[in-house]
């Protein structure tokens, strides 16, 4: 098949959203001839420096450069009042559907994958199959936002948002040939919602070559915590802020020689701000997470909204990291509570079972070791691409 993958973001093997997309490109190139069409900005550009692995993998790569956002405030307020939806409008860039016009004259595509429901709304001819990669159920992850915020302007704007989109996700899904999802618990959401779709199971997954200490854990520092991802995502700026509020005061306590680094890229002036409490580092845009993750004793997920499954876990448990998440964190994984993770939601358990962790070494070591197995056994990319290429090839067959 010839295929062309739209993304919202540069696809990217060592970070985040853009990992998954870089790692079922991979995949499907294995089998495929497949074309990439990129929205990036400069700080992708600098920091990951994958256009020449991408082009070792695609037929062709068409990076473009993502327009600034002005005034996105005002921007957001204005949708808002019209009734528009601000997210929508924004995945929507004219130079994209430009692009892609000329693109899809230029050549013959069997099938368009977008990278997430939200990139999905550019104009196509007729006869080309859609495939939708779900990162997230977008509805839920603005839902959950709403129902979170306190705040009421943005209580009220999450609530716009998660009405309007809801709407356009779920018709983009019933349009699409094919939707793949991160976990069973979001296919059985979008099989109530769209019995007749084709929905299926493609992992979030983590590279067990790449993601490896190799046994070597003399770089570690006592006491260090982590979190990692990419910081202008609502969810991740929340979570850092609920952490420093209310769990790190009760470790530091009882850890005073406990330091916490945040590393992730765009951090909002509120994140930054976090750097001027005692111990705390805020790292901003890195071009490889592994070597924070490798001098880090814990590492934490400390969110109170997610949808989709979180890398940020998978990758720590394959470098052999002790973690603790809120439920919501480790949603989708088949990760088990005092087995793989510590789980806790309310802070004062949170910090708790960091503290737990940090003076106890040995336990460490043993969850470590136990969700290396996990992620070895059920969530290697290599696996989760076969999956994605057998769905393929039995999309193919039955079409």
């Amino acid at each position: 098949m010839k295929l062309l993958m739209v993304s919202p973001t540069l696809p990217c093997p060592t970070w985040g959203f853009s990992a998954r997309s870089y790692y079922l490109l991979k995949a499907l190139a294995r089998q495929h001839t497949v074309s990439l069409l990129a929205l990036a900005d400069k700080t992708e550009l600098e920091a990951y420096n994958s256009i020449p692995l991408l082009e070792k993998l695609a037929h062709r790569v068409q990076v473009i450069l993502r327009p600034g956002a002005h005034g996105k405030r005002g921007q957001q307020l204005l949708s808002a009042i019209q009734g528009q939806s601000y997210i929508l409008n924004q995945r929507k860039q004219l130079v994209i559907q430009d692009a892609l016009d000329v693109m899809l004259v230029n050549d013959r595509y069997d099938a368009v994958l977008f990278e997430s429901v939200l990139t999905a709304g550019y104009r196509l001819p007729t006869g080309i199959r859609v495939i939708i990669d779900q990162h997230n159920i977008e509805y839920e992850l603005l839902q959950r936002t709403y129902k979170h915020e306190r705040a009421l302007l943005r209580k009220w704007y999450n609530w716009q948002e998660y009405r309007l989109i809801k709407r356009v996700e779920i018709e983009r899904c019933r349009r699409a040939d094919l939707v793949v999802v991160t976990s069973m618990r979001e296919r059985g959401i979008l099989k109530d919602l769209l019995p007749e779709n084709s929905v299926e199971l493609v992992p979030n997954g983590v590279d067990i070559e790449t993601f490896d200490l190799n046994g070597n854990e003399k770089d570690v520092l006592p006491g260090r915590i982590i979190f990692t991802g990419t910081m202008d995502y609502y969810p991740n700026a929340d979570a850092v802020l609920f952490f420093a509020r209310q769990c790190w005061p009760i470790i530091k306590a009882q850890v005073p020689g406990a330091t916490w680094e945040i590393v992730g890229r765009n951090p909002s002036p509120e994140v930054r701000r976090l750097a001027e409490l005692p111990s705390v580092t805020v790292s901003g845009t890195v071009p490889d997470v592994r070597p924070y993750l490798a001098r880090s004793a814990v590492a934490i997920a400390p969110l109170q909204i997610a949808s989709g499954t979180r890398l940020k876990i998978l990758e720590a448990l394959a470098m052999k990291k002790a973690v603790v998440s809120t439920s919501v964190g480790f949603e989708g994984l088949s990760t088990v509570p005092g087995k793989h993770l510590l789980a806790a939601d309310e802070p004062g358990a949170f910090a708790h079972a960091v503290v737990t962790f940090l003076k106890n070494p040995d336990m460490r070591t043993a969850f470590g070791t136990a969700g290396r197995a996990l992620v070895e056994t059920e969530y290697s990319w290599d696996s989760c691409g076969e999956r994605l290429l057998h769905i393929l090839e039995e999309e193919v067959r039955t079409c």
